[in-house]
Protein backbone atom coordinates (compact mmCIF):
# COMPACT_ATOMS: atom_id res chain seq x y z
CA UNK A 1 0.00 0.00 0.00
CA UNK A 2 1.41 3.39 -0.46
CA UNK A 3 2.44 4.39 3.31
CA UNK A 4 1.72 8.30 3.23
CA UNK A 5 2.70 10.17 5.94
CA UNK A 6 4.48 7.24 7.82
CA UNK A 7 7.10 8.39 5.93
CA UNK A 8 7.58 10.94 7.82
CA UNK A 9 9.05 9.32 10.52
CA UNK A 10 11.55 7.77 7.97
CA UNK A 11 12.42 10.78 7.13
CA UNK A 12 12.91 12.07 10.99
CA UNK A 13 14.86 9.30 11.24
CA UNK A 14 17.64 9.72 8.61
CA UNK A 15 17.86 13.91 9.86
CA UNK A 16 18.49 12.30 13.84
CA UNK A 17 20.93 10.14 11.90
CA UNK A 18 22.69 12.91 10.76
CA UNK A 19 22.56 14.70 13.82
CA UNK A 20 24.41 11.98 15.86
CA UNK A 21 26.94 12.00 12.99
CA UNK A 22 27.97 15.46 13.83
CA UNK A 23 26.73 16.30 10.42
CA UNK A 24 23.12 18.20 11.03
CA UNK A 25 22.57 20.34 14.25
CA UNK A 26 18.91 19.75 15.65
CA UNK A 27 18.98 23.73 16.77
CA UNK A 28 20.24 25.54 13.19
CA UNK A 29 17.86 27.59 11.41
CA UNK A 30 16.52 26.05 8.50
CA UNK A 31 18.28 28.88 6.81
CA UNK A 32 22.03 27.45 7.38
CA UNK A 33 20.96 24.72 5.20
CA UNK A 34 18.46 25.82 2.66
CA UNK A 35 19.67 29.85 2.45
CA UNK A 36 17.06 31.99 0.87
CA UNK A 37 14.55 28.73 0.66
CA UNK A 38 11.97 29.80 2.97
CA UNK A 39 11.30 33.66 2.50
CA UNK A 40 7.85 34.58 1.85
CA UNK A 41 4.73 36.09 3.41
CA UNK A 42 6.02 36.35 7.23
CA UNK A 43 7.38 32.54 6.55
CA UNK A 44 11.21 32.93 7.51
CA UNK A 45 13.94 30.12 7.47
CA UNK A 46 16.46 32.27 10.36
CA UNK A 47 13.70 31.73 12.37
CA UNK A 48 12.30 28.33 12.38
CA UNK A 49 14.67 24.96 13.56
CA UNK A 50 15.24 21.94 12.09
CA UNK A 51 13.68 21.38 15.30
CA UNK A 52 10.73 23.07 14.67
CA UNK A 53 10.32 21.40 11.23
CA UNK A 54 11.00 17.48 12.83
CA UNK A 55 8.09 18.98 15.76
CA UNK A 56 5.66 20.54 13.45
CA UNK A 57 6.34 23.79 15.44
CA UNK A 58 7.10 25.59 12.75
CA UNK A 59 4.06 27.79 11.69
CA UNK A 60 4.60 26.57 8.23
CA UNK A 61 1.05 26.76 6.10
CA UNK A 62 0.39 22.98 4.51
CA UNK A 63 1.17 22.95 0.85
CA UNK A 64 -1.98 20.54 0.43
CA UNK A 65 -4.07 23.43 1.20
CA UNK A 66 -2.96 25.64 -1.52
CA UNK A 67 -2.59 22.40 -4.08
CA UNK A 68 -5.69 20.18 -3.09
CA UNK A 69 -7.93 23.67 -3.01
CA UNK A 70 -11.17 21.58 -3.47
CA UNK A 71 -11.87 17.97 -2.79
CA UNK A 72 -12.11 17.07 -6.76
CA UNK A 73 -8.53 17.95 -6.86
CA UNK A 74 -7.61 14.28 -4.98
CA UNK A 75 -9.46 12.53 -8.33
CA UNK A 76 -8.58 15.03 -10.62
CA UNK A 77 -4.78 15.81 -10.02
CA UNK A 78 -3.67 12.35 -9.01
CA UNK A 79 -1.42 12.14 -11.93
CA UNK A 80 0.19 15.36 -11.59
CA UNK A 81 4.08 15.30 -10.79
CA UNK A 82 5.11 17.94 -8.47
CA UNK A 83 9.30 18.94 -7.85
CA UNK A 84 9.57 19.38 -4.00
CA UNK A 85 11.14 22.72 -4.35
CA UNK A 86 7.33 23.30 -6.44
CA UNK A 87 5.56 22.15 -3.43
CA UNK A 88 7.37 24.53 -1.03
CA UNK A 89 7.00 27.69 -3.12
CA UNK A 90 2.76 26.46 -3.20
CA UNK A 91 3.00 26.83 0.74
CA UNK A 92 5.25 30.30 0.68
CA UNK A 93 2.04 31.44 -1.74
CA UNK A 94 -0.16 31.84 2.17
CA UNK A 95 1.14 33.61 5.30
CA UNK A 96 2.71 32.01 8.26
CA UNK A 97 0.29 30.57 10.12
CA UNK A 98 1.85 31.50 13.74
CA UNK A 99 5.75 32.47 14.91
CA UNK A 100 7.64 29.59 15.24
CA UNK A 101 7.64 27.68 18.17
CA UNK A 102 4.38 29.05 19.77
CA UNK A 103 2.30 25.94 19.74
CA UNK A 104 1.84 22.73 17.36
CA UNK A 105 0.27 22.42 13.82
CA UNK A 106 -0.07 19.37 11.04
CA UNK A 107 1.94 20.74 7.64
CA UNK A 108 3.35 18.34 5.38
CA UNK A 109 5.77 21.64 4.12
CA UNK A 110 7.87 21.24 7.22
CA UNK A 111 9.01 17.40 6.19
CA UNK A 112 9.70 18.04 2.46
CA UNK A 113 11.90 20.90 4.04
CA UNK A 114 13.59 18.41 5.91
CA UNK A 115 14.11 16.13 2.99
CA UNK A 116 15.73 18.90 1.35
CA UNK A 117 17.90 19.41 3.94
CA UNK A 118 18.78 15.62 4.17
CA UNK A 119 19.92 16.02 0.39
CA UNK A 120 21.74 19.39 0.80
CA UNK A 121 23.89 17.66 3.90
CA UNK A 122 24.44 14.46 2.40
CA UNK A 123 24.14 15.09 -1.55
CA UNK A 124 22.27 12.61 -2.61
CA UNK A 125 19.01 11.70 -2.85
CA UNK A 126 16.45 11.50 -0.06
CA UNK A 127 15.15 8.14 -0.91
CA UNK A 128 18.36 6.54 -1.70
CA UNK A 129 19.48 7.75 2.61
CA UNK A 130 16.23 6.08 3.27
CA UNK A 131 16.85 3.33 1.24
CA UNK A 132 20.37 2.62 2.51
CA UNK A 133 20.03 3.67 6.22
CA UNK A 134 16.29 2.30 6.99
CA UNK A 135 14.59 0.04 4.39
CA UNK A 136 18.08 -2.06 4.02
CA UNK A 137 19.33 -2.71 7.26
CA UNK A 138 16.24 -3.88 8.39
CA UNK A 139 15.27 -6.09 5.60
CA UNK A 140 11.74 -3.93 4.49
CA UNK A 141 11.71 -5.81 1.42
CA UNK A 142 8.74 -4.38 0.34
CA UNK A 143 9.18 -1.23 1.47
CA UNK A 144 10.80 1.21 -1.40
CA UNK A 145 11.18 4.63 -2.83
CA UNK A 146 9.09 5.43 -5.91
CA UNK A 147 11.35 6.54 -8.63
CA UNK A 148 10.40 9.98 -10.50
CA UNK A 149 7.35 9.95 -12.50
CA UNK A 150 6.52 6.47 -11.19
CA UNK A 151 2.77 5.61 -11.03
CA UNK A 152 2.43 1.88 -11.00
CA UNK A 153 2.10 -0.03 -7.98
CA UNK A 154 3.85 -3.57 -8.43
CA UNK A 155 2.85 -7.44 -8.29
CA UNK A 156 -0.03 -8.30 -7.24
CA UNK A 157 -1.88 -5.14 -4.85
CA UNK A 158 -5.40 -3.94 -3.51
CA UNK A 159 -6.98 -1.39 -5.15
CA UNK A 160 -7.71 2.51 -3.89
CA UNK A 161 -10.08 4.74 -3.75
CA UNK A 162 -11.30 7.67 -3.30
CA UNK A 163 -14.63 9.41 -2.88
CA UNK A 164 -15.23 13.14 -3.32
CA UNK A 165 -17.83 13.72 -0.74
CA UNK A 166 -19.13 11.28 1.57
CA UNK A 167 -22.20 9.33 -0.49
CA UNK A 168 -20.00 9.87 -3.87
CA UNK A 169 -19.10 7.20 -6.15
CA UNK A 170 -15.95 5.85 -5.44
CA UNK A 171 -13.13 6.36 -7.82
CA UNK A 172 -10.20 3.85 -8.67
CA UNK A 173 -6.86 5.76 -8.05
CA UNK A 174 -4.54 2.91 -7.38
CA UNK A 175 -2.34 4.59 -10.37
CA UNK A 176 -1.17 7.90 -9.17
CA UNK A 177 1.84 9.89 -9.03
CA UNK A 178 2.87 10.06 -5.10
CA UNK A 179 5.60 12.97 -5.30
CA UNK A 180 2.73 15.16 -3.96
CA UNK A 181 4.10 13.48 -1.06
CA UNK A 182 7.68 13.27 -1.42
CA UNK A 183 9.77 12.94 1.70
CA UNK A 184 6.15 13.52 4.06
CA UNK A 185 4.34 11.01 2.29
CA UNK A 186 5.90 9.23 -1.06
CA UNK A 187 6.75 5.71 0.46
CA UNK A 188 5.24 2.27 -0.73
CA UNK A 189 5.23 -0.36 2.66
CA UNK A 190 3.05 -3.12 3.55
CA UNK A 191 1.78 -3.36 7.24
CA UNK A 192 4.36 -6.22 8.10
CA UNK A 193 6.59 -4.11 7.13
CA UNK A 194 5.48 -1.39 8.73
CA UNK A 195 5.46 -3.05 12.08
CA UNK A 196 8.96 -4.09 11.49
CA UNK A 197 9.84 -0.67 11.19
CA UNK A 198 8.28 1.06 14.35
CA UNK A 199 9.16 -1.67 16.37
CA UNK A 200 12.77 -1.31 15.55
CA UNK A 201 12.62 2.10 16.09
CA UNK A 202 11.12 1.57 19.49
CA UNK A 203 13.71 -0.84 20.45
CA UNK A 204 16.51 1.82 19.88
CA UNK A 205 18.16 -0.04 16.63
CA UNK A 206 18.21 2.89 14.71
CA UNK A 207 19.23 5.92 16.91
CA UNK A 208 21.95 6.65 19.40
CA UNK A 209 20.27 7.48 23.01
CA UNK A 210 20.76 11.02 22.87
CA UNK A 211 18.62 11.05 19.26
CA UNK A 212 16.47 8.57 20.61
CA UNK A 213 15.40 10.95 23.43
CA UNK A 214 14.97 13.78 21.36
CA UNK A 215 12.49 12.41 19.23
CA UNK A 216 10.45 11.07 21.65
CA UNK A 217 10.41 13.95 23.79
CA UNK A 218 6.89 15.25 23.05
CA UNK A 219 4.52 18.52 23.04
CA UNK A 220 0.63 18.24 23.21
CA UNK A 221 -0.34 17.74 19.35
CA UNK A 222 -4.39 17.84 20.34
CA UNK A 223 -5.74 17.94 16.49
CA UNK A 224 -3.24 14.82 15.40
CA UNK A 225 -6.17 12.88 15.37
CA UNK A 226 -10.09 13.67 15.72
CA UNK A 227 -10.19 11.66 18.87
CA UNK A 228 -7.92 10.26 21.17
CA UNK A 229 -5.13 12.24 23.48
CA UNK A 230 -1.98 12.40 21.08
CA UNK A 231 1.33 13.87 21.85
CA UNK A 232 3.75 14.80 18.70
CA UNK A 233 8.00 14.45 19.22
CA UNK A 234 10.24 14.26 15.87
CA UNK A 235 7.98 12.72 13.38
CA UNK A 236 6.34 10.43 15.71
CA UNK A 237 3.16 10.47 17.59
CA UNK A 238 2.57 9.37 21.63
CA UNK A 239 -1.23 8.44 22.32
CA UNK A 240 -2.45 7.59 25.32
CA UNK A 241 -4.63 4.12 25.25
CA UNK A 242 -7.94 3.73 26.44
CA UNK A 243 -6.94 0.81 28.18
CA UNK A 244 -4.33 2.35 29.85
CA UNK A 245 -0.42 3.21 28.93
CA UNK A 246 0.75 4.62 25.85
CA UNK A 247 1.72 3.44 22.38
CA UNK A 248 4.20 5.06 19.45
CA UNK A 249 3.36 5.58 15.85
CA UNK A 250 2.22 7.85 12.98
CA UNK A 251 -0.26 6.73 10.18
CA UNK A 252 -0.54 7.65 6.54
CA UNK A 253 -3.12 8.86 4.46
CA UNK A 254 -3.03 9.90 0.80
CA UNK A 255 -5.05 8.98 -2.46
CA UNK A 256 -6.61 5.60 -2.37
CA UNK A 257 -4.85 4.32 1.40
CA UNK A 258 -4.83 5.13 4.95
CA UNK A 259 -2.80 3.10 7.65
CA UNK A 260 -3.10 3.57 11.06
CA UNK A 261 -0.16 1.96 13.51
CA UNK A 262 1.34 1.86 16.87
CA UNK A 263 4.00 0.25 18.55
CA UNK A 264 4.36 0.01 22.26
CA UNK A 265 8.10 -0.42 23.88
CA UNK A 266 6.98 -3.54 25.53
CA UNK A 267 6.76 -5.00 22.19
CA UNK A 268 3.03 -5.20 21.43
CA UNK A 269 2.04 -3.54 17.95
CA UNK A 270 -0.66 -3.56 15.41
CA UNK A 271 -0.75 -1.84 11.83
CA UNK A 272 -4.34 -2.01 10.24
CA UNK A 273 -4.37 -0.54 6.24
CA UNK A 274 -7.61 0.46 4.21
CA UNK A 275 -8.06 0.80 0.57
CA UNK A 276 -10.00 3.84 0.27
CA UNK A 277 -9.57 7.14 2.44
CA UNK A 278 -12.20 8.37 4.58
CA UNK A 279 -14.67 10.95 3.53
CA UNK A 280 -15.69 11.67 7.64
CA UNK A 281 -14.32 11.28 11.11
CA UNK A 282 -15.95 8.54 11.64
CA UNK A 283 -14.92 6.35 9.10
CA UNK A 284 -11.26 7.85 10.33
CA UNK A 285 -12.33 6.88 14.24
CA UNK A 286 -13.36 3.48 13.06
CA UNK A 287 -9.47 2.28 11.84
CA UNK A 288 -7.69 4.05 14.60
CA UNK A 289 -10.09 2.78 17.18
CA UNK A 290 -9.19 -1.04 15.48
CA UNK A 291 -5.37 -0.20 16.09
CA UNK A 292 -6.51 0.34 19.84
CA UNK A 293 -8.53 -2.34 20.19
CA UNK A 294 -5.93 -5.08 19.27
CA UNK A 295 -3.74 -2.94 21.70
CA UNK A 296 -5.67 -3.38 24.64
CA UNK A 297 -6.83 -7.10 23.83
CA UNK A 298 -10.52 -6.10 22.86
CA UNK A 299 -10.10 -6.58 18.97
CA UNK A 300 -8.62 -8.71 16.95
Amino acid sequence: VRAGSNTKTFTAVVVLQLVGEGRLDLDAPVERYLPGVVRANGNDGRRITVRQLLQQTSGLPDYDDVVFSKAQDLVDRRSDYFDPRRLVDEALTQSRHFPPGEKWEYSNTNFVLAGLIVERVTQRPVGEEITRRIIEPLRLRDTYWPQTGEQDLPGRLPRGYVAVEPGAPWVDVTRMDPSLGWAAGQLVSTPSDLRTFFEALLAGKLLEPAQQAAMTRTVPAPDFEPTGVWEYGLGIARHELPCGGHAWGHGGDIQGFETRNLSTTDGRSAVVAVTALPTGLEMMDAVSSTVDAILCGTGR
